[in-house]
């Protein structure tokens, strides 16, 4: 088997990246709630959970994963999110990689770790709120009101950011495995086990 991309791994890696850029942009606008808000990685980790998995059914290749989340980092730039995001969502991709490549494509735990690992990328989204958060507050209360300010400021600190962080992983690999077992006849076909 070439380590190569070809066109059906290109077009494999596009299809999924605009699944997931579509899922990641539906449940991002229920960050207008701002209980929501403050959990959307989490969500975000739930959902996504079964398409990445579908994915993995097709990934023979080292970088496709890698591949996916660069594009996913481009769309959120490119749709207004700082740089933020496509340094992380490029990085946990990449790490996501490694892991299914240590467990040889075939791994059910190690599909189920690179997802954890995978979606992390989406705290790109939300660190600026954190690092920058004088700036993104008055951003806040400009576009969205005191009341939402009021409501998400007690949540813009830095142990809540580390919550966040670990929660999103967990979450994540409770998505796999919820993906892995709807998913269980094509996990069978791909040969992962």
């Amino acid at each position: 088997m070439s380590e190569r991309f070809n066109i059906k791994d290109l077009i494999i890696v596009g299809i999924f990246s605009v699944m997931l850029t579509v899922v990641i942009f539906i449940f991002g606008m229920l960050g207008f709630i701002p209980g929501i808000m403050v959990a959307l990685p989490i969500i975000i980790a739930l959902v996504c959970g079964i398409p990445y998995m579908l994915f993995i059914t097709r990934v023979s290749k080292f970088g496709m994963v890698t591949l996916m989340g660069l594009i996913l980092g481009i769309v959120m730039f490119l749709s207004g999110h700082t740089w933020v995001p496509l340094i992380i969502f490029t990085s946990s991709a990449l790490i996501a990689d490694c892991i299914l490549k240590m467990g040889n494509y075939s791994s059910i735990k190690h599909v189920i770790v690179s997802y954890g690992f995978f979606i992390l990328g989406i705290m790109g989204n939300m660190l600026p709120f954190f690092i920058l958060r004088d700036y993104y507050i008055k951003s806040m209360a400009a576009s969205m009101g005191s009341e939402y300010v009021d409501f998400v400021l007690p949540f813009l600190k830095p142990e809540f950011c580390i919550v966040l962080i670990v929660l999103t992983f967990v979450f994540g690999l409770l998505s796999a495995y919820i993906g892995k077992l709807v998913l269980k006849k094509h996990f069978e076909k791909a040969g992962i086990a």
